[in-house]
């Protein structure tokens, strides 16, 4: 599969993963140094918060490169599925 991946998109979706993993290396800590309990619930919805960020980066890339590829090569069908199984994927929490 060709991938559509600028620079610009990439170092920006790079830097969000760079702090997502800052974001996890601190949370591991702060349960090792067995901190309050609220504040690790602080900390891992932080990482959610940022994880969630770089998804929705990485579906409007998607949406902007390789689903309207699709749409014109007439890949229709092909673009809607993969569309509908991340949008269940991201209902089950």
């Amino acid at each position: 599969m060709h991938t559509h991946h600028d620079s610009k998109y990439k170092k920006k979706l790079t830097r969000r993963l760079s702090i997502a993993s800052g974001q996890i290396n601190g949370l591991m800590r702060m349960v090792e140094n067995d901190k309050y309990c609220i504040d690790i619930l602080h900390q891992s919805l932080a990482v959610k918060q940022a994880l969630s960020g770089c998804e929705d980066l990485i579906l409007e890339n998607h949406l902007s490169t390789h689903v309207i590829e699709q749409i014109k090569s007439g890949k229709e069908l092909k673009s809607t599925k993969e569309i509908l199984e991340i949008y269940k994927l991201s209902k089950k929490k």
